[in-house]
């Protein structure tokens, strides 16, 4: 990345005003040692949900609550997020988030487990957006639920679709990135999708079931 767009990458990441519900979240992701999403990704998170009109939302990966409360932001009144954590501790936490953030107990379902065991007991082509941002060598077996799980016009968000830079390099051929480099592709080729990579955070992989 040259200085320019390095230095534009982190203008984009710091214009969003985050405030004391999600830095609270921060605060208490870097607690329990869990990365949250970067503000720049929370952004683009509560427009795709806005701009998508989503009303089921499945969250693969709950953290402490930042992804959960930045896509309720761009949710309808109506509009029932669920989220996926296989620790508890993490799914108390964005509970609390949720609950400062004002919204209410009806709009979210938190669902302790594996989502490999709990994402095909979902319901076919019931979901408007899936996110995904949990342990990457189970991506690809998330992305194939997540494509069943959405309606015609529903959307993917795949977190950390870059894997910090390593996907872009060749020589990077450690086990998460080969798998983000293949899910990266396979997406693109994926003739049920229309598909983008954005720049934004540590990549954000954005596709559309057509």
């Amino acid at each position: 990345m040259s200085a320019d767009k390095s230095t534009s990458w982190s203008y984009a990441e710091d214009l969003p005003a985050e405030d004391d519900v999600l830095l609270r979240a921060r605060e208490r992701s870097f607690e329990l040692g869990v990365t949250p999403v970067s503000p720049g990704v929370g952004a683009v998170l509560t427009v795709l949900a806005a701009a998508s009109k989503a009303q089921t939302v499945v969250e693969v990966g709950s953290g402490a609550g930042v992804s959960g409360v930045c896509l309720l932001r761009g949710l309808s009144p109506q509009a029932v997020l669920t989220t996926i954590d296989v620790d508890v501790e993490h799914l108390k936490a964005a509970r609390e988030a949720f609950l400062e953030s004002g919204s209410p107990a009806n709009r979210t379902r938190t669902i302790s487990g594996r989502a490999a065991d709990v994402l095909p007991r979902l319901t076919d082509s019931a979901y408007d957006l899936v996110f995904i941002d949990a342990d990457k060598p189970n991506f690809p077996g998330y992305v194939e639920q997540a494509i069943r799980l959405l309606k015609s016009g529903g959307t993917l968000v795949i977190n950390d679709a870059l894997d910090k830079d390593k996907v872009s390099n060749p020589a990077a051929r450690d086990s998460t990135t080969v798998v983000l480099r293949q899910i990266g592709k396979a997406i693109r080729d994926d003739e049920r999708l229309s598909s983008a990579m954005l720049p934004t955070g540590d990549g954000l992989l954005v596709a559309v079931k057509k």
